[in-house]
């Protein structure tokens, strides 16, 4: 169940402007962490869409979730510079370590762990992003290090706040 007062503000806010409900999206899960299922009605009615065009929205783009997201986000590169350079080794690292696979969650909902292929960093291989900042000439040891100290900092959301 999500705060309707939020969800209710926000498309109060911004239903008028023109192509609206791509900037409710986001604003709800900026505000909530996720667009609960549960909204879905809420945002459709005021909009005059469908419950199932505004579902096919949020499903299409990955960037929307409908449960909360980890705390934090590690983006192994998967592009050809980084699997050269151990890429493959470094992401079968962060898969036991974090003990998940790629697009999901670790246990304790501390890291969802993501492909992304291509970071830039192509001189500089392998390379991982973590929480938005980029880091290069990743190791498994310095991969280890990075991901201790994001356990100990604030989450992606509470930065933004």
């Amino acid at each position: 169940m999500h705060d309707k007062s939020v969800v209710n503000d926000i498309v109060t806010r911004l239903r008028d402007m023109p192509g609206a409900l791509l900037p409710i999206l986001h604003a709800v899960q900026h505000e909530l962490g996720c667009i609960p299922p549960d909204a879905v009605p809420e945002i459709a009615a005021a909009l005059n869409l469908s419950r199932a065009e505004v579902h096919g929205v949020i499903t299409f783009y990955p960037h929307f979730r409908s449960t909360p997201g980890a705390r934090h986000t590690l983006e192994v590169c998967r592009a050809e510079s980084c699997q050269a350079m151990g890429g493959e080794a470094l992401a079968g690292h962060a898969r036991t370590r974090l003990g998940c696979d790629f697009h999901a969650v670790s246990a304790d909902g501390a890291f969802a762990l993501e492909p992304v292929y291509c970071l830039g960093l192509c001189a500089q291989s392998p390379a991982v992003m973590l929480d938005g900042q980029p880091h290069a000439r990743v190791t498994a040891a310095r991969l280890d290090r990075l991901l201790d100290t994001a356990r100990k900092a604030p989450s992606q959301d509470e930065v933004r706040s």
